[in-house]
């Protein structure tokens, strides 16, 4: 397919911001309206770069419409280019982002993850389902999911790979595995064309600071505790933002409708490690970190075979966690007027979550 249209959904949130950034810049002919409502981590701040350079004034490239998935009216209004969606073009393309995202937050209140990531997504694709019935046309549809979606490893296990039962742990994960088993549904009874990525835990700017590499690098900077869960030995595979974008371009370029994908950064490493070196990069002592009462329900691994997207999509990441790591700090320590305003927020969570 040649897309003109994509709706991105939860395009103001931190990968979201990042892919509507990349798509862009790469194809000079496509038309993004990003819909999202706003929500603790949706930032519109994250996107002004885009808006000043692609904005309504550049041939309505790109259109910000502030409204939630779960408005079917509205969803349905912007599938066919009207309510302010960019270019006036029907949508040929949904990137689904919008979520809520944070493990800690779902063990606080899972209900909401409910509505957002199940119903919401539900909704969606509904909307999706009945545009294509009055309007047909080449379409898709790609749900961006995670591999918290297949459980835990334990250390000598094989990576996460495509075909793997589904076993979530959180309510978090659960919420993810039920939407991914949504828009499976919706594939295999409807026919309608869609697809899924699965991705490691991602880092680079822009991401809310309650997240563990940025929760650091601002506490770091700031001199306060450093919360590690547990012995801080819980293994993740990172993978830098902008390889991650690139991996979902390539899925939706180049995937096989009904086809999962992961995409990982193959950097495994523990949380304290990760630690570590941002306080190395940071110039900062390793008095600062604290242990904390362990999460509950705290997966010890993740790692992701990307095997299927090397073969298929011929896509691999680029980034090595050092170079990444390296981005990532600077960009915090350029960008405190971006994060010193969020903190309040991301503290109220903390204090309910990192007990020593």
């Amino acid at each position: 397919m040649s897309y003109r249209h994509l709706l991105v959904t939860g395009g103001a949130g931190f990968i979201g911001s990042n892919f509507i950034r990349l798509a862009l810049a790469r194809d000079a002919g496509l038309s993004i309206t990003n819909l999202d409502l706003l929500t603790y981590s949706g930032n519109e701040k994250n996107l002004e770069d885009v808006v000043a350079q692609y904005g309504p004034a550049a041939a309505q490239r790109y259109r910000f419409v502030r409204g939630d998935i779960g408005d079917e009216i509205l969803v349905r209004a912007l599938l066919r280019g009207e309510r302010g969606a960019a270019g006036g073009l029907p949508v040929d393309a949904v990137v689904h982002f919008a979520a809520e995202s944070h493990v800690d937050r779902s063990i606080l209140g899972p209900l909401k993850f409910v509505e957002t990531n199940v119903t919401g997504t539900t909704v969606l694709l509904e909307a999706c389902r009945q545009d294509l019935d009055t309007n047909p046309r080449a379409f898709r549809f790609l749900h961006v999911s995670t591999d918290e979606v297949y459980g835990s490893l334990g250390p000598d296990e094989p990576a996460f790979v495509e075909t793997l039962p589904l076993r979530p742990n959180s309510p978090y994960a659960a919420s993810k595995a039920s939407s991914d088993l949504m828009v499976r549904a919706y594939h295999e009874t409807f026919g309608l064309p869609a697809l899924i990525t699965r991705c490691s835990n991602n880092y680079g700017p822009y991401q809310f600071p309650e997240k563990l590499i940025p929760l650091m690098i601002t506490r770091a900077m700031r001199d306060g505790p450093l919360p590690i869960y547990g012995d801080g030995l819980n293994v993740r595979d990172w993978i830098f933002v902008d390889d991650h974008c690139d991996g979902i371009l390539a899925v939706l370029e180049r995937g096989t409708d009904g086809r999962s994908y992961n995409l990982g950064g193959e950097n495994e490493v523990s949380n304290l490690s990760i630690v570590g070196q941002l306080l190395t990069a940071l110039g900062k002592p390793e008095s600062l970190m604290t242990y904390v009462t362990d999460r509950l329900g705290h997966d010890r691994r993740y790692a992701m075979d990307i095997r299927r997207a090397r073969a298929e999509l011929h896509w691999s990441p680029v980034t090595s966690l050092d170079s990444g790591l390296a981005r990532t700090v600077a960009w915090y320590r350029a960008n405190a007027d971006w994060w010193l305003p969020l903190l309040a927020e991301s503290e109220r969570v903390a204090t309910q979550l990192y007990k020593s």
